[in-house]
């Protein structure tokens, strides 16, 4: 197919290309950055969030293993996180199961919210 169609091999080459950008910055993100902002970075990419002002919510209800699993640690650590997103107002909860992920997440990874040194 990739012989007989020459627009499905450009757009088969540019989803490859993007799939490797994609895994090394996940690469990057496992070596580089602590658990809760790796947390915040897969809330963000699950939920789509643009610069609006709207929560945008995460299109099915995901579970906390699943989210420990997508970062590499552990459920706990995902459940302290989460309820500290809950308390700063970053995430919420809704009734059929699903996260709303605001924008304020994205800021505040912007302002090192997430950095020890800082004291907030």
């Amino acid at each position: 197919m990739l012989r007989e169609e020459p627009d499905f091999t450009v757009i088969f080459a540019t989803y490859l290309v993007h799939q490797s950008i994609r895994d090394q910055e996940s690469l990057i993100d496992r070596l580089i950055n602590p658990a809760e902002k790796r947390l915040a970075r897969t809330l963000l990419q699950l939920a789509k969030v643009t610069d609006a002002d709207d929560p945008q919510t995460i299109p099915t209800p995901i579970n906390q293993a699943v989210l420990a699993n997508m970062i590499g640690t552990t459920r706990p650590r995902v459940s302290f996180f989460m309820n500290r997103f809950k308390r700063q107002g970053f995430i919420e909860y809704g009734r059929d199961g699903r996260i709303k992920v605001h924008n304020s997440l994205r800021s505040a990874m912007a302002d090192d919210w997430f950095n020890p040194k800082v004291i907030r």
